[in-house]
């Protein structure tokens, strides 16, 4: 039971401390108990808790628009607020959908996304995500989705291809799923920019997202970028987008942009969608109760206001290679560990039962299960997950700190976490 956070530590009711090395699923950008964030949302409550959306709007939302548009990719100038990342991928879907309908385009019903992808929980984010342990119960309430390849390098870029060429092959991948379904009924193509948990941390090679672009644009299909994880300051840009060189029509964010004070998430749109919603039916026909939420705004206001005064997206960019270093340095020649891959403070660490030929442990053996309890007995706080390779095979750590986290720290965690494969390994032999 946690109690208490403060810094990078949470403590449990027993007092014992845990170094928060994944920000909890990669939220807590911020660590716990900023007193920035907690004046703000105090000052908030004294003023206003609660106003609906279908009556009014409020300062901290307006503000925290204001904040996120001036921003934002170049064209992107309206944000719609929900409560989370899964909220705000479902808003994304109707929205493109909606865009379609107002253009005369209705025949267009159709999504394409990659495997070993995750979206969110909720029906229309849990059929377009690849995560095949939290589909699979629910597959026949999901609607029909394509699923392509996800860019993953170290398993499925060839020996005699660059980089570059496995990009563009992923990406004449992806025209070929437009084709097969028609491109006339394809409304979008939906990815994270950088993978989340589901596959651990998977950075695009160069060139990808803008093949993808250029296919996206080629068939009049919309490309909405994921970045409920990795946006927000996380892969030490703003947006990870802002790295590939593309402006994605639709955008979901949420984990960075509160921090975890508040649940909040949001979609940033391009001008273009909001302009033939405007113009046609005149409103976006979606909503929820707790829509730009005012001490949700205004908690998620006062985290951007601290990442851009306190630099800290400089920060995450020089700890993430202080973080990669050191990962590096003490796993290079780690018989089972087979990949180290990430950007900023977002990595993870593959763990594999033969390096040589990249064979994973037995899913049986639930290394990831095993690694998480290791490292919580030793004061760590880690984000495995299983099923890296297709779903059921395949185990791989996420590491997501705060971006306050301090070289010491870094230590600490790469030094725990050594330790905890090591055992979880010796439990597994």
């Amino acid at each position: 039971m946690a109690v208490t956070g403060q810094g990078v530590y949470l403590t449990d009711a027993s007092g014992k401390q845990y170094l928060d090395a994944c920000g909890g699923a990669a939220v807590s950008c911020l660590g716990h108990g900023h007193p920035a964030v907690a004046a703000a949302m105090h000052a908030q409550i004294d003023r206003l808790a609660y106003a609906h959306t279908s009556f009014f709007t409020s300062e901290p939302a307006e503000a925290l628009a204001d904040q996120l548009v001036r921003t934002a990719p170049a064209g992107m100038n309206h944000v719609y607020f929900v409560s989370g990342g899964s909220e705000a991928v479902e808003a994304a879907l109707k929205m493109a959908r909606q865009y379609f309908v107002e253009i005369g385009q209705p025949s267009r019903s159709a999504f394409i996304a990659r495997r070993q992808s995750y979206h969110g929980n909720t029906l229309g984010a849990l059929a377009t995500g690849g995560n095949q342990a939290r589909r699979r119960q629910f597959a026949p309430l999901l609607i029909d989705v394509t699923h392509v390849a996800p860019c993953y390098a170290y398993r499925d870029q060839r020996r005699d291809e660059s980089p570059e060429a496995y990009g563009a092959r992923l990406a004449a991948e992806l025209d070929q799923a437009i084709s097969a379904c028609g491109a006339q009924r394809v409304i979008a193509f939906i990815a994270e920019t950088v993978g989340g948990a589901t596959g651990g941390a998977l950075p695009p090679v160069p060139g990808y997202f803008k093949a993808v672009r250029d296919v996206c644009d080629r068939h009049g299909v919309l490309l909405i970028l994921d970045e409920v994880m990795c946006g927000m300051g996380r892969t030490g840009t703003l947006h990870a987008c802002e790295q590939e060189g593309v402006v994605p029509d639709l955008m979901t964010v949420a984990k960075g942009l509160g921090g975890g004070y508040q649940p909040i998430g949001a979609v940033l749109a391009h001008r273009r969608i909001v302009d033939a919603i405007s113009a046609g039916s005149g409103y976006f026909q979606h909503g929820h109760t707790y829509l730009g939420h005012p001490i949700a705004c205004a908690a998620a206001l006062a985290v951007q206001q601290v990442i851009e005064r306190d630099g800290l997206l400089g920060a995450v960019r020089e700890r993430g290679q202080s973080l990669a270093a050191r990962l590096a340095a003490r796993f290079a020649d780690h018989p089972h560990v087979g990949d180290i891959r990430g950007r900023g403070l977002l990595w993870a660490v593959e763990l594999v039962r033969d390096r040589g030929t990249k064979a994973p442990f037995a899913p049986a053996a639930q290394l990831h299960a095993r690694i998480k309890r290791e490292g919580m007995a030793r004061g760590l706080m880690t984000y495995p997950m299983g099923g890296t390779i297709d779903g059921l095979a395949g185990d791989h750590v996420l590491l997501a700190p705060p971006f306050i986290i301090e070289d010491a720290h870094l230590e600490l965690i790469v030094e725990r976490l050594h330790e905890a494969i090591d055992a979880a390994i010796g439990s597994v032999d």
